[in-house]
Order: structure tokens, then sequence, then C-alpha cells
């Protein structure tokens, strides 16, 4: 069926449920369990979910060397093929996003949705410098330093000042040990990715999910996304960067409704 030929799915991928395909690509540092964890089941309710761990996280072994995204895209249409999904929607997730862009991009023949949170097209300054030092920081291999640095920029500030010290203190030490293996060479794809050019060719349904209060990908990058993919619905939900952490029952139903709106 598709134009551009395929890998051999490699990446370890996750699948539940049964139904319409739904395609997940996760965030930079995570795995499809760290970034879709609390909202997997509610998605797998109406949906065949398919989603793949990119190098260094969840059980795919580490890359020795820099990611390439037309391959992570390619790997991510691989596995939802090799799990009988000739065509699917998409979400990503944060780095996620770009990924599922350019999946779509690169195999629009495939894909019959498209619904993007917390991300962006192309880092603007305030995100590349966030990425220059979370970067520096992963290549000390101290992560938790890593999790103290991310956690007030991951989170809204209603979120942080809502935990007592002893609850602060045990969610930056549970994310520390939750940071992937692989998150260098993931921030380091972060900080030079650019898919401006797929935007404008992009033409399925596609929700942007503006996550309000995020400091790591911040909003004027989620707006220039729906302002630049033809026919895009942007709206809004009043978290961080972790709306998985602060409002997981709310992005779901974002995410579900916009698929069942478009019997995708």
């Amino acid at each position: 069926m598709s134009e551009r030929p395929l890998p051999e799915a490699t990446y370890a991928r996750t699948v539940l449920g049964s139904g319409p395909g739904l395609v997940l690509a996760h965030g930079a540092g995570s795995s499809i369990a760290g970034t879709y964890g609390p909202i997997l089941d509610g998605l797998a309710a109406g949906h065949t979910v398919v989603g793949v761990d990119y190098p260094g996280s969840g059980g795919t072994p580490r890359s020795t060397t820099p990611l390439d995204i037309d391959e992570v895209a390619d790997q991510l249409v691989a596995a939802a093929v090799a799990e009988g999904l000739e065509t699917f929607a998409l979400h990503g997730y944060s780095l996620g996003g770009p990924v599922a862009i350019r999946a779509t991009a690169r195999h629009p023949e495939r894909v019959t949705a498209l619904a993007l949170t917390a991300t962006m097209a192309h880092p603007n300054n305030q995100q590349a410098l966030t990425v220059r030092v979370w970067s520096k920081l992963a290549a000390t291999g101290d992560r938790r330093l890593v999790s103290e640095f991310l956690f007030p920029h991951a989170l809204s500030p209603q979120a942080i000042e809502a935990m007592s010290a002893e609850q602060l203190e045990e969610a930056v030490t549970y994310a520390a040990a939750d940071i992937a293996d692989g998150t260098l060479e993931h921030a380091d794809l972060a900080g030079r990715i650019d898919v401006r050019d797929d935007l404008a060719a992009i033409r399925v349904p596609t929700l942007v999910i503006s996550t309000t209060a995020d400091h790591l990908a911040p909003p004027a990058l989620h707006h220039h996304l729906a302002d630049h993919i033809p026919d895009a619905r942007l709206v809004e939900i009043p978290t961080g960067h972790l709306p998985m952490v602060e409002r997981p029952e709310e992005w779901q139903n974002l995410i579900t409704d916009f698929l069942a709106k478009h019997n995708a």
C-alpha cells in the first residue's frame, strides 16, 4: 500500500486493545509507558493502540549514532503495519509530535487523523536553550540532577506549589529513576528537529492540544502548528508540559473525542 518502502520493524513496541488503529509517538527521555501510562487503557478501550520506544527507552537498545527523524518516523509506521494496521490515526507528544508529523508526510496514504500535544515543528529560542542545558546535564549521567532541572520546567507552577516538600522530593526521585538511558540522543534530536516544511502538505483532520502553562514547549509553538497545518483545530488544556500527570482524564478525553468525531 505504501508508496515509500518501510524498514523491518525493530523498535520495541506496545500493543493494546482492538478497533481502529491509533499509533503513539512518545516524548524525549521517556517511553510509551512513561508518556502514556495513565491513559493507555482508556485509549485502548476503543482502539488498537501501537506505540514504539525510541532507541534507549523501554525495550529498545540505545543507539550508537545520532537519531534520524526519518528513521524514527518510518519505524513508527513499520510497527503499526507489522501489527496489521494498514491505516491508523497518529498521536505525537512533545518530541513525538514532529515524529508523527514526519510520519504523516512520508506515509500520507496510511494516516487517517493526526493529534499533537505539547509539541512543535522546530524549537524556538526558549526551547532551544532549555534543551541545550538539559542535554549537557544528561551527558553527566546524573539522573537526579536532570530530574531536578526538568521539574520546574515540566510542571505548571500550580502543580509544583500544591506539593508538600515530601511529595516533591518523592516525585523528583521517582522521575529520576524513570529517565531513559537514551535521553542524551533524544535531547540532541529535539534540539535540531525541523518539520516546518511538512506542515502545509498535511491533509488529514488535525488536532493541536496546547498545554497553556508549558515552559518546555511554549504555547507559541503549539499555535504555530495550528496556524500552518491546513484546517487544524487548536484546543487548550491548563497544564504544564505533563498533562498525563496534571490532567490525565481531560487529556484522554480530548484525544478520544477528536478521534470519534472523525471516525478514526
